[in-house]
């Protein structure tokens, strides 16, 4: 299965960000997921993460065999958030751990 983002669409404070469906042997089919802009600024997440939360949460939901609508909710831009401070934390320890590091003899 394959997901190409076919840009959004604006409806005063909600995006709807299209995408078509490729599985081989199948015609294509149309899907949108739907995202409230407020959930974004609420949660401090990017528009432009839009279609990549998107196209994760369609991709799930597909995969799940769930049908019909498809829409972003606060609990997964809290999931993006939560993610995006993990790997924030685990990139500061490293580099804490490479300038503790001193070569022997300098």
């Amino acid at each position: 299965m394959d997901i190409r983002y076919m840009g959004f669409e604006q409806q005063k404070n909600a995006r709807s960000y299209r995408f078509d469906v490729v599985v081989k042997g199948q015609p294509n089919r149309r899907c949108v997921v739907t995202a409230d802009l407020a959930l974004f600024l609420t949660n401090r997440v990017a528009l432009q993460d839009g279609p990549t939360l998107s196209a994760t949460k369609l991709t799930a939901d597909l995969e799940s065999n769930q049908e019909g609508d498809h829409q972003l909710t606060d609990h997964d831009l809290r999931l993006h958030t939560q993610e995006r401070r993990l790997a924030e934390a685990a990139r500061v320890e490293k580099r804490q751990q490479r300038s503790n590091f001193r070569a022997p003899g300098l």
